[in-house]
């Protein structure tokens, strides 16, 4: 697989605005870690971004996530392995991800709101829509997933 453009280089005024937003999710929304990897995994599968698979799982591993949860995370309706903050989640990414099928139902939204205030949800919302970005980028520009390393967790 050869890469189509290096989207970074070509436009590196609008990738920042996307790591800014990136930035804001990691540093100051209250999202859990794990809570956000897992979100970041689970779109990205659901949208075949090879890239940001190998990207996101290499860094919940790189925090403690277990093989047991990224292995299942496909199936994690049907595990044990699963907070249920971690399932509403879950159930929100698949939501808003697939937006189109279904236009985030209100019966997803009122189990979500049981584990997530106000300003938590608006900000899982905003990580769901970041990675769902990114996964466009590098699905349409083709990024080469494999040589991603993370940065060692401090």
């Amino acid at each position: 697989m050869e890469p189509r453009i290096n989207f970074y280089k070509a436009a590196p005024e609008a990738t920042n605005a996307m790591r800014g937003l990136e930035h804001y999710i990691n540093q100051s929304s209250g999202l859990e870690a794990s809570l956000r990897e897992l979100v970041k995994i689970r779109a990205s599968q659901i949208n075949g971004c090879a890239y940001c698979i190998d990207m996101h799982t290499k860094d919940a591993r790189a925090a403690g996530e277990t093989e047991q949860r990224l292995y299942a995370l496909n199936a994690w309706r049907e595990t044990p392995f699963f907070t249920e903050r971690e399932r509403a989640a879950l159930e929100w990414t698949e939501a808003i991800t697939l937006i189109s099928d279904a236009h985030a139902p209100d019966e997803v939204f009122f189990r979500v709101r049981q584990y997530f205030g106000e300003e938590e949800l608006v900000n899982l919302t905003l990580a769901i829509v970041a990675i769902n970005g990114w996964n466009r980028l590098a699905i349409a520009f083709r990024s080469v997933p494999g040589s991603y390393t993370p940065k060692p967790v401090l």
